[in-house]
């Protein structure tokens, strides 16, 4: 296997690294439901919440077999393919989208891992910023490094696919 389609994974550790070592690091030391104001009076907050569901805490109410189902279960067969993907030599993905599915891959690993260890409890979320009303919302939904990775990543592979599409096989012809 060619080195170029292992090295996206040395980001994707590094995500489930720093995620798993800020989410400790709150679960530890921010008593649950607290906020701490570490930039101007309003504008971020690091703060201890919990989310049973996904974005915007969607699903947070659903009954604890359909959540696993839905936010354990289907996200690691999407990390498996998004793993395989990455890989394999039969992908469509440029050298660039490769690493974009790897910041993915480790963001949504560092979500799962949070969904086993507090399945009960919930996905530990710590970084409030104020949105100005826009969306008619005082503050963005709270989230997490995790979230953060996966939101961006996702973000900067739409736009790669975009303006660049997959790169041609070698050896084959391309119209």
């Amino acid at each position: 296997m060619k080195k170029e389609r292992i090295l996206p994974f040395i980001l994707s550790l590094v995500i489930v690294v720093v995620d798993r070592i800020t989410k400790t690091w709150v679960v530890k030391n921010i008593p649950l439901y607290s906020i701490y104001k570490v930039i101007g009076d309003d504008l971020i907050w690091i703060c201890h919440f919990r989310n049973k569901g996904v974005a915007f805490s969607v699903g947070n109410t659903m009954p604890p077999a359909i959540r696993f189902v839905l936010f354990t279960v289907f996200p690691i067969m999407l990390m498996v393919y998004l793993g395989y993907l990455i890989v394999s030599n039969k992908s469509f993905l440029t050298k660039a989208q490769r690493w974009f599915m790897a910041g993915i891959l480790g963001g949504g690993i560092g979500t799962l891992i949070d969904r086993f260890l507090y399945f009960d409890e919930g996905v530990v979320d710590f970084i409030s910023i104020k949105f100005f009303g826009i969306f008619g919302l005082d503050r963005w939904p709270t989230f997490n490094i995790s979230d953060s990775c996966v939101v961006g990543f996702v973000i900067v592979l739409a736009i790669s696919v975009l303006l660049h599409p997959s790169e041609p096989k070698k050896g084959k012809k391309s119209k």
